[in-house]
């Protein structure tokens, strides 16, 4: 029997941002209990908040938008490994795993011993290095999942990681809660919302086991 794993982090009021991104906040405008027909929510948030996926557009200015990315990118086969050792994470951490051309592929970090979202925001956390960065490309993965906000170092570092990836037509998903899930082979089921000219969007990212 197949199992789920939700690998989405929830959306909620005042959860941990990206430095400088916006707040996010869940207001609710209608109230049964305040003898409104209705529960009516709105959700203010950025389109990088939680669980989220990059397009392009994100860092490349003639970049796809995340409304034109393809619904076969995050939705198939995946493999998920681990790194358990590495902060910074180098050519030399991936090549032992010999990513694959067209594969999606999960980095589990340290990042997901402890659960990072309900922390303050730690600018040390594990990421990729441009090595790591241009390795990835030249392999010609599809997709690429990592376990915190962000794939690149927190600075002026992280648009270099993140432009080598989108360069080479790699998608990334970030923000992801991996803490549960063991290094293997799953289905991934995440989708963005159709953002028109988005340069990201929240996801809800879904992996299902095999078999």
């Amino acid at each position: 029997m197949n199992a789920y794993f939700d690998i989405s982090l929830p959306v909620k009021s005042g959860m941990l941002t990206w430095p400088g991104d916006e707040e996010v906040l869940l207001e609710r405008t209608l109230s049964l209990e305040r003898g409104d027909p209705c529960n009516l929510s709105r959700l203010r948030m950025g389109l990088h908040a939680g669980t989220h996926l990059d397009a392009p557009l994100h860092f490349l200015p003639r970049g796809e938008d995340i409304a034109s990315m393809p619904p076969e990118a995050g939705i198939g086969p995946a493999r998920l490994v681990e790194i358990p050792g590495s902060r910074v994470i180098g050519r030399v951490d991936l090549e032992p795993f010999s990513p694959r051309r067209g594969e999606r592929l999960l980095l589990k970090t340290l990042n997901s011993r402890d659960s990072w979202w309900e922390r303050p925001f730690d600018p040390h956390y594990a990421h990729l290095d441009p090595g790591a960065a241009a390795y990835l490309a030249e392999r010609g993965i599809l997709l690429l999942g990592v376990d915190y906000l962000s794939v690149g170092p927190f600075g002026e570092r992280a648009g270099e990681v993140h432009r080598l990836l989108l360069e080479a037509g790699i998608w990334i998903l970030e923000g992801l809660d991996l803490g549960a899930v063991e290094p293997g082979d799953y289905e991934l089921i995440c989708l963005p919302l159709r953002v028109a000219n988005g340069d990201g969007s929240p996801a809800r990212a879904i992996l299902r086991t095999l078999g």
